[in-house]
């Protein structure tokens, strides 16, 4: 019969056994997701991390679980971006500046790339960070309109198709023209002004929107049943 100490020290290093797998596995992702996107393969997460795939699956058993652990201080970032940028003295310059730095940080990173286009289910970080970033999102686009520097038919749901316009454009140009996507940024904040003012087709409803992000977490391997539909603030 092994003695208590003996029992305490074995359990203590079982502890930060794990531990060190959970750190080795979440830096994995992050370089994997970064390179690749948030669909690539899990076995590569595993063998980068020096662990067997039935440890990852163990530690984070779905890739949704996954993607939130490893992207968490992105996903905060991209938060406190809105945010600060509501408390900017120039409308304009919070609005647009709020937009240049999520469309750079995309740039960078292939996964957070696609994660500023989808929606996680059963998310609860990212929930709350997306709810508090819609908010501050309208109250950056409300604040340029009422100061005249935004054109009053521009919605929250055209930030989405610029970032999904800006995702596309990221990854087709990523290896050959890498700065390609600040053109594209220019033009939609360009067009974003008030002076440019002809009609606009209408824009996708708060509703299709969010199944356009469920949509496309679906597809990259993120969940959700065929045909659910998560709530406003999912």
């Amino acid at each position: 019969m092994a003695a208590p100490g003996n029992t305490q020290a074995a359990t203590r290093k079982l502890r930060a056994d794990a531990l060190r797998n959970r750190q080795r596995i979440l830096e994995a992702a992050r370089q994997v997701f970064e390179d690749r996107g948030l669909d690539a393969p899990l076995d590569e997460v595993a063998e980068r991390a020096g662990v067997g795939a039935g440890t990852l699956y163990r530690r984070f058993p779905t890739r949704a679980a996954l993607v939130e652990a490893a992207f968490e201080k992105e996903i905060l970032q991209a938060t406190r971006i809105a945010e600060e940028a509501l408390h900017c003295e120039d409308p304009w310059v919070g609005f647009s500046t709020y937009f240049e730095r999520l469309c750079s940080a995309m740039a960078a990173d292939r996964g957070l790339s696609d994660l500023l286009t989808l929606r996680l289910p059963t998310s609860d970080l990212a929930a709350g960070c997306r709810d508090r970033q819609a908010r501050a999102v309208a109250g950056l686009l409300r604040q340029a309109q009422e100061a005249g520097a935004v054109r009053d038919d521009l919605v929250p749901e055209d930030i989405f198709l610029f970032l999904v316009a800006n995702s596309a454009v990221t990854s087709v140009t990523r290896c050959s023209a890498p700065h390609a996507w600040r053109r594209l940024v220019a033009l939609l904040l360009d067009a974003c002004r008030p002076e440019n003012t002809g009609p606009l087709p209408a824009a996708p409803t708060p509703l299709q929107t969010m199944r356009a992000e469920q949509e496309h977490a679906q597809a990259k391997g993120l969940g959700y049943a065929p045909g659910s539909a998560p709530s406003r603030g999912a």
